[in-house]
């Protein structure tokens, strides 16, 4: 294996991750469920750069994020966003459509994965930094990491930092489910059909 020397840090609370991670780094962390590819959902190339180093084109990620109000502020639809809270916090992601200006992220599917942590060290990260980009942090098709040092035979020298959360007996990745919104009656809020398809 090559001589890794991107940084290893040990807790999610280092302020150089932060730091890294607000300037368009990306690397690898253990989120709520899984080690997970991260970067931030707010810098187009940090988002190109996660999915580059996943080798999975075509497929977007999961956006996770402190809060709903991070969500809204990235740009999803704050009805939608409304609607997919009930299963938050926790480890069920939740698909839900998109509007232009998010393609960086969703690459034409046209509709985000995302979630809203329950893990506090997560979560407070997240508060730091914003929503991130998260993709399991493995070769598409192949059994997911169960530390770091693994993702690290994978990734060598090609990410910006790696944060060891210690090794995982059994990855299980969160539950993912699509709701539909439908518009029953216009009332006080006046809500365009389009806005929710």
């Amino acid at each position: 294996m090559e001589d890794i020397t991107v940084p290893v840090f040990n807790n999610l609370a280092e302020p150089a991750l932060a730091d890294i991670l607000r300037g368009g780094g990306v690397g690898v962390l253990l989120t709520d469920t899984v080690y997970g590819l991260v970067g931030s959902a707010s810098i187009p190339n940090a988002a190109s750069r996660v999915i580059d180093a996943k080798g999975r084109k075509y497929k977007p990620g999961t956006l996770i994020a402190a809060n709903p109000q991070q969500l809204i502020e990235l740009g999803i639809q704050r009805e939608h966003v409304k609607a997919a809270e009930q299963f938050w916090p926790g480890p069920v992601t939740v698909v839900l459509p998109t509007k232009p200006g998010l393609e960086y992220l969703h690459l034409g599917m046209e509709s985000l994965a995302v979630r809203v942590p329950v893990h506090p060290e997560v979560v407070a990260l997240l508060k730091k930094v914003g929503p991130l980009l998260t993709t399991s942090a493995n070769r598409p098709n192949e059994p997911m990491v169960k530390s770091i040092k693994e993702a690290q035979k994978i990734f060598g020298n090609r990410l910006n930092f790696y944060v060891d959360g210690g090794r995982l007996a059994s990855p299980l990745a969160s539950t993912i489910i699509r709701i539909k919104i439908e518009l029953l009656r216009q009332g006080a809020a006046v809500i365009h059909p389009d806005a929710l398809e």
